[in-house]
């Protein structure tokens, strides 16, 4: 027996419904499908270690895409270790009851490093001028040369950003039919991020991403019936689903105008001071981990964030420890959002003293999720001749920055993280028929489905 899991990112119960994703709608009509209840924080990076541990973050401690590191004092985001998740992996389980078993893991996170068999993930080079070179990184080594002969270069442009779109999906649906011709790997997770980019930009009810769950439609479905020809059971999966957002909830301002954030100036630019601030949030999606330095207003610090608009519920350690994420990354407090907000992770109150990093796309300097990075700003006039302007530059040796990315949160019209009270706004798992799966089932309980049958 071999498997596939593909995961679908964005994809909600509420998609199959929609009218434009007959195939997958068909599918799951004559498989099992399973309403998955979201990972606490629904988003990436957590539900991954949900599906791939059977653990909750208090336990695999991924608390989210990003967090503060007490010991170094600094948020870090995106980082790619495997071993920051802390709870054995499907592919230890496997390898354990049989170590010929082939696990493939294609660009879900956490893929350095790992005990999977082949692992391809993005990964650019980073230059000692501080610039970078858009690639992959793989395991082993061949299959990065490999995969680019036969495919050619992933589009990074396309994974994150104002380009992002179906390129990247296309490229690891390639990838994936490529692994599996030339290695037949007996577990093979891939990793679909289309839907999540314009349901993110527009909101999942705006007409203008239909479009996008056609196109995913039809490359899911091509790559799953591709899979199932060849003898492949296939598992669809999603890691959240996204809702309409209409309000940006700046809560790093919020705990500035309190004086508990400090801002140090560089460059004539305000920077968060992680080191004295007495108080800074962590913002990821509609979840954020408030750190709080000064444990003298910690009480303080919740009565205020609860009364902020915007802000639907504030956990403390036991709340924390109710949900599942009391763990030592997690914040002092986790604020999370109402239904219609999300958090920005904006701390300036002008403009022009916004750091240097804030418009552009970089997921790793930012303190904090920025979905504002999948627009260009509309007051940029001809944005085509600034790219070129900026690639010349770089070129001929110039030190430069594309500052293309607005500074309005309200842009983003569609958000993730908090768990929706409609279950249709729940990620889904879709199964053949003979899984009979519940109708709903929890997120840590995807790993046994995956793993079942082995």
């Amino acid at each position: 027996m071999r498997r596939a899991v593909l995961n679908v990112v964005g994809l909600s119960a509420r998609d199959l419904t929609s009218g434009v994703m007959p195939r997958l709608a068909a599918r799951a009509a004559k498989g099992s499908v399973a309403k998955v209840r979201p990972a606490f924080p629904a988003v990436t990076c957590t539900a991954q270690s949900d599906y791939l541990t059977g653990k909750s973050p208090s336990e695999h401690g991924i608390v989210g895409n990003g967090w503060y590191d007490r010991a170094l004092s600094e948020v870090q985001f995106w980082k790619q270790s495997n071993r920051l998740v802390g709870a054995p992996k499907v592919w230890d389980e496997l390898h354990a009851k049989n170590p010929k078993l082939k696990v493939s893991n294609l660009f879900w996170w956490y893929n350095m490093g790992t005990n999977a068999d082949i692992a391809v993930t993005p990964r650019p080079a980073y230059l000692a001028d501080g610039g970078k070179i858009f690639d992959i990184a793989s395991y082993p080594q061949r299959y990065k040369e490999l995969l680019k002969r036969d495919l050619g270069d992933f589009p990074f442009h396309s994974f994150w950003g104002p380009r992002a779109g179906l390129p990247s999906s296309q490229w690891i649906a390639d990838s994936a039919r490529w692994i599996e011709e030339h290695e037949q790997p007996d577990l093979n997770l891939v990793y679909l991020p289309h839907l999540d980019y314009d349901l993110q930009r527009h909101g999942p009810a705006d007409p203008r991403c239909d479009a996008a769950r056609r196109d995913v439609d039809k490359l899911v479905s091509d790559l799953a019936e591709f899979l199932e020809a060849r003898g492949v059971e296939v598992l669809i999966v999603s890691e959240y689903a996204i809702t309409a957002v209409d309000r940006a909830v700046a809560l790093n301002r919020v705990l500035r105008q309190h004086g508990w954030l400090e801002i140090k100036l560089e460059a004539g630019a305000e920077v968060l001071d992680v080191f004295t601030s007495k108080a800074f949030a962590v913002v990821d999606h509609q979840v954020a981990h408030i750190v709080v330095l000064d444990p003298t207003i910690l009480a303080e610090v919740k009565r205020v964030l609860e009364g902020t608009p915007g802000v639907g519920q504030v956990l403390d350690a036991a709340g924390q420890a109710a949900a599942g994420i009391k763990h030592i990354r997690s914040g002092d407090l986790i604020a999370i959002a109402d239904g219609q907000s999300w958090f920005s992770y904006y701390w300036w109150t002008d403009d022009a003293l916004a750091p240097d990093y804030a418009r552009t796309v970089d997921i790793h300097r930012k303190p904090g999720y920025d979905p504002v990075e999948l627009f260009v700003d509309p007051q940029v006039t001809l944005p085509a001749l600034r790219v070129a302007w900026f690639l010349l530059k770089k070129k001929l040796g110039f030190k430069a920055l594309l500052k293309l990315i607005p500074l309005d949160a309200t842009l983003v019209r569609g958000s993730h993280g908090r768990i929706p009270e409609d279950p249709l706004d729940w990620p889904v798992l879709i199964a053949p028929a003979s899984a009979t799966l519940p109708a709903q089932m929890a997120s840590t309980d995807v790993y046994a489905r995956i793993t079942k049958g082995f």
